[in-house]
Formats: structure tokens, C-alpha cells, sequence
């Protein structure tokens, strides 16, 4: 599957053309490396996207076609959450 199709089946990104412009613009890595919107995702790969201040990790669990809103949160779990350039 389609990391931009991804995105939206699995609802952390809400829109395709909003997952595949923020993959576009390298905010998005898998395993580590550069990804595109049209990488092919599998189960067990880990996606590090930059939202804004915010890196969201997650881990790929399973992966749908389609799916319902209260079964898209099953699609990948949050490895972590952190705030960017936050100085003290």
C-alpha cells in the first residue's frame, strides 16, 4: 500500500493530497530513510512525521483497504510524541 494512502485510511493524516504534500516535502520518514508518498508501507515499519513542532512515531500493525472510523486507530500504534526546538 501507498504510504499517502496510509495516511488517510488509517486517519493520522485527514486528506491523500495533505499526506502525499507533507511526504513531498520530507516530513516523513520510514525506518530511518527519506520516504516518498508512493513508498510502498508493510506491517512492522516505523514512520517518524513531522506535524508542525510536533514528531509523531508510529509502528505500522496492520493494513486495510478501507476502514471505519473506530477501526483506523488499530491500523498503528504511537511509539512517541515529542516536541521539536522547545528550549528551556
Amino acid at each position: 500500500m501507498r504510504l499517502d494512502k496510509f495516511l488517510k485510511i488509517s486517519r493520522l493524516i485527514k486528506r491523500r493530497t495533505l499526506a502525499k504534500e507533507v511526504a513531498d516535502k520530507g516530513r516523513i520518514t520510514m525506518n530511518g530513510l527519506q520516504a516518498k508518498a508512493s513508498s510502498n508501507v508493510k506491517v512492522g515499519d516505523v514512520l517518524a512525521i513531522q506535524f508542525g513542532q510536533k514528531l509523531v512515531t508510529v509502528k505500522i500493525e496492520m493494513l486495510q483497504e478501507s476502514t471505519k472510523k473506530d477501526d483506523a486507530a488499530n491500523m498503528f500504534t504511537i511509539v512517541k510524541e515529542e516536541r521539536l526546538g522547545e528550549k528551556k
